[in-house]
């Protein structure tokens, strides 16, 4: 069986990167850039006004001028005014261009306005660039604002903005497609009989897709029979760029998937992973170039199996640079037995210093999803025999 690292490998060996398509900058939130975006001018443009007031030059105040004549008013998005003597001021809004002459701004809080005239209180200095934004101390025209590789956040919606970008070069959504496989699954809402359960896991991962930021996704139900498996997989494969499968990958009777997947020419890239929860992990590329996750039907395989492996190879997919994987310190001993590496779920915790820990909560088995409620995520430990002590350090999947 594969360790983790050489399943990792191989999929970023497989999955194709998504193409690049041009969309309104409205239509960009959470998508992911494939081209750099650069300063348009200086940032601010122009010296900017950072408190509504007045603005005069410092030089006449510092000359014992107290009392000014407010020869004019200037709002934001107004063409800058200058200053005709410097026994004047201009009264200027918050995001105004500095009015020529000016190199001070005092704010409303420090004069008093009468008869026209703006007085400065007796403590108030009027310092050169006192309260002025300077022309280019955030950013030169032409540097490198945001690179390729970046998820479009409101942050950088407003930098590609404010950098005149109506449109922007992402990757392509890609289109997915989450299908359950198991004659024993029942649709919440419908009857279910003693020997039946829910159909959770596909409810669970379309979530978690759309929560990530894919939003084609489809989503079916496909009984454990061979024929109709083989007619549903083929229509996947040939409209959806990704497929993840929950169930029947495993050693069953009815565990039909690799047979028709195989049958229908998609290449077996690696079946079983040297983990726990999660050990029956399938992975295949089809003849158009289709990707297929094949995971393990109990619930808490495939929330692991798509937490570990499926959300980072989208990334990938998407062009998206590499997150490095967050590291967390057990506040527990953990003590685990076969040499497989164990994938355990975590509650975050704060200690009265402050600090970050991660404490265990192991469920009853992989079917018990109703322990990961509360839970934040899980920690990755090496092979066995062995107990890690409290504060040994290792990754956490945050789910």
């Amino acid at each position: 069986m594969l360790t983790p690292a050489e399943a990792d490998r191989l999929i970023g060996q497989h999955l194709q990167c998504l193409p690049v398509e041009s969309l309104p900058l409205a239509q960009c939130g959470g998508a992911v850039l494939r081209e750099n975006i650069y300063a348009e001018r200086d940032q601010p443009p122009y010296d900017r006004v950072a408190m509504d007031g007045v603005a005069l030059h410092s030089q006449a105040a510092s000359a014992g001028v107290r009392s000014f004549h407010i020869q004019a008013t200037q709002a934001a998005g107004d063409a800058p005014l200058a200053l005709a003597d410097a026994g004047n001021c201009i009264e200027v809004m918050t995001g105004a261009m500095l009015p020529a002459g000016c190199d001070s701004v005092v704010p409303v809080e420090e004069l008093t306005v009468e008869q026209g005239r703006a007085t400065l209180t007796p403590q108030v200095r009027a310092e050169p660039w006192r309260n002025v934004h300077r022309r280019g101390s955030d950013t030169r025209q032409g540097t490198l604002l945001v690179s390729a590789g970046r998820r479009l956040r409101p942050p950088e919606i407003a930098v590609a903005a404010a950098a005149g970008m109506a449109r922007i070069r992402v990757s392509s959504q890609p289109m997915l497609a989450v299908i359950s496989t198991g004659n024993e699954l029942v649709e919440p809402g419908e009857p279910v009989l003693a020997h039946q359960v829910r159909r959770s896991n596909a409810y669970a991962l379309v979530s978690a897709l759309r929560e990530h930021g894919f939003q084609r996704v489809a989503d079916d139900h496909i009984a454990d029979e061979a024929g109709e498996l083989r007619e549903r997989l083929r229509f996947h494969l040939e409209t959806h760029d990704v497929l993840v499968l929950s169930g029947g990958v495993s050693m069953g009777r009815f565990d039909l998937v690799p047979a028709v997947l195989e049958e229908l020419g998609v290449r077996a890239i690696f079946h079983k992973v040297a983990q726990r929860p999660g050990k029956p992990l399938w992975f295949g590329m089809a003849p158009g170039g289709a990707a297929v996750f094949g995971l393990p039907g109990n619930p808490v395989s495939t929330l692991v199996c798509f937490t570990r492996y499926v959300l980072p190879a989208l990334r990938s997919a998407l062009g998206e640079t590499c997150v490095p994987v967050r590291r967390m310190a057990l506040a527990a001993p953990l003590t685990v037995t076969p040499p497989l590496t164990h994938f355990i779920p975590v509650r975050l915790e704060q200690d009265d210093w402050g600090r970050d820990w991660a404490v265990p909560a192991p469920t009853n088995g992989s079917g018990d999803f109703t322990a990961l409620t509360g839970t934040d995520g899980f920690v990755e430990l090496p092979p066995g025999p062995n107990t890690y002590p409290r504060g040994f350090v290792t990754r956490l999947y945050p789910w």
